[in-house]
């Protein structure tokens, strides 16, 4: 199984931004656990990171040419605005669990709403960075 770990804007400051909420593993030692997870489970890992609404998009629909079998995908603020990810991930039909570190539903009024919630098979919410390997774990249990 090739899956493809998927991060949006600010994802890269783990450690840095707001450690009382994302905690204060660093984004290349989030890295290193997914992968080492991944492995042992015998999924090969992908891993792309971008502030940028439009690059997430194209890597989206690069893996459905990719033939990527599922993604798991943080889109940090994105998760709130953004009908071009949800329409992205409509269009691959790829298997994806959405992450988020933090448990937004518990947060500001204007991170209850989740675009993308809608074109994935589940959400891993607030548990952290382990999050992440909840969702191959949901992938792997199609």
């Amino acid at each position: 199984m090739k899956v493809l770990v998927l991060n949006g804007p600010n994802l890269n400051m783990l450690g840095i931004r707001e450690p009382g909420i994302y905690g204060s593993e660093t984004y290349d030692s989030l890295i290193e656990k997914i992968s080492d997870y991944a492995c042992e489970r015998g999924v090969l890992t992908e891993f792309f990171q971008s502030n940028h609404e439009g690059a997430l998009v194209d890597r989206i629909q690069q893996a459905y040419f990719d033939k990527v079998d599922g993604i798991v995908f943080n889109p940090g603020a994105y998760t709130h605005t953004s009908i071009a990810l949800l329409d992205a991930l409509n269009a691959v039909k790829i298997p994806c669990v959405e992450v988020h570190i933090s448990d937004v539903t518990t947060r500001e009024d204007f991170r209850q709403k989740s675009y993308i919630r809608q074109a994935c098979k589940a959400s891993v919410i607030g548990h952290g960075t382990n999050g992440y390997l909840e969702a191959i774990d949901i992938l792997l249990d199609k």
